[in-house]
């Protein structure tokens, strides 16, 4: 079983492990208008799914804000962040920081992908939420980088995540 820590303390993953190389599953979260959002697979451009437990906290605000301005700058590569949060509260979050260049979903309905990429948290105080994690999906829909952060109350690095989704972007979406 996968772990990861929560200010210190091993928390369990729940879920299928995903690696690089494997095939990334197709699952649909909920856009903030209620619509259906598919990630995952083969899409014929780059995807880089950023998955965060909340966007009511400060660290994945501070997360999906960078991960906003980074976006105009990473050509042909569509980036999603994903969260439990209802999508009214993510709507709420995208008005406020004025997010407008990339994709936000919640997997609150059926956790789906939550368990096909194995971030779903199983025990302690955010049991049922996801962890910080991103896969970069190349445009055959394949896992080309995976990162599930060592401290879920700690940033990713930004870095490593936007090199690889500029080396999986060779494809226009």
């Amino acid at each position: 079983m996968a772990t990861t820590m929560l200010k210190g303390n091993t928390v369990n993953l729940e879920g299928i492990q995903l690696n690089v190389g494997d095939v990334a599953p197709i699952v649909t979260v909920v856009g903030k208008d209620l619509s259906d959002i598919q990630v995952g697979g083969q899409t014929g451009c780059t995807q880089l799914l950023v998955i965060v437990p909340s966007l009511d906290t400060p660290v994945c605000a501070a997360e999906t804000r960078r991960f906003n301005e980074e976006a105009a700058k990473v050509e042909n590569c569509k980036i999603t962040i994903v969260s439990m949060d209802l999508p009214f509260a993510t709507g709420r979050f995208c008005t406020t920081e004025s997010i407008e260049n990339l994709t936000i979903g919640s997997d609150f309905r059926k956790k789906a992908l939550a368990n096909a990429y194995g971030v779903l948290i199983a025990n302690g105080a955010l049991a049922g939420v996801m962890c910080r994690a991103i896969f970069v999906i190349n445009p055959s829909g394949m896992i080309t980088y995976k990162d599930i952060c060592a401290e879920i109350t700690e940033e990713p690095n930004y870095e490593a995540a936007l090199d690889a989704c500029k080396q999986a972007s060779s494809i226009s979406c």
